[in-house]
């Protein structure tokens, strides 16, 4: 039997995990789109704009602004001006949905705390340092013209 690799095994640990969260999400009668939304929202510490909320859900700004305007129009959130930035608008939880989003949350909260049982503080600290490591170093593939350390002394 073929072991996987580093890349599958965190696209396979990913996407069983959502689909679980997705199961015990389903009686709420929020697809995978919606409470993503909803989890990302109730999340952060303030309001984020439509860029900031692509951003953390890893997707298109036109792809969000589609699921925006669905949201929007069963009344989950609102679309208002940023204070700071007249071009830029703000997302926030109506409080129709604040109660959902934090039913998501803590269901969430709780499945995490379900599959890290019986894993140590060390062996989860590693694999978060590993991860973000890697996150970075892809981050900065991302940008042109930018060079990546070839010394993985670091790892």
């Amino acid at each position: 039997m073929q072991s996987k690799t580093l890349g599958q095994q965190l696209a396979a640990t990913t996407k069983v995990w959502r689909h679980v969260l997705d199961g015990r999400l389903r009686p709420l009668g929020l697809s995978q789109a919606k409470w993503l939304c909803l989890l990302e929202l109730i999340r952060a510490e303030q309001p984020l704009t439509q860029s900031e909320l692509a951003q953390r859900l890893g997707i298109e700004p036109a792809t969000l602004v589609r699921l925006l305007d669905r949201l929007e129009m069963h009344g989950w959130v609102e679309r208002l001006p940023d204070i700071h930035d007249r071009r830029s608008k703000r997302i926030h939880l109506t409080e129709q949905s604040r109660s959902i989003a934090l039913q998501v949350q803590q269901t969430a909260d709780n499945l995490r705390a379900e599959l890290l049982r019986g894993i140590s503080q060390e062996d989860l600290a590693i694999c978060v340092q590993v991860m973000s490591m890697i996150d970075q170093r892809a981050r900065v593939m991302l940008v042109p013209g930018t060079n990546l350390l070839t010394d993985d002394s670091e790892l």
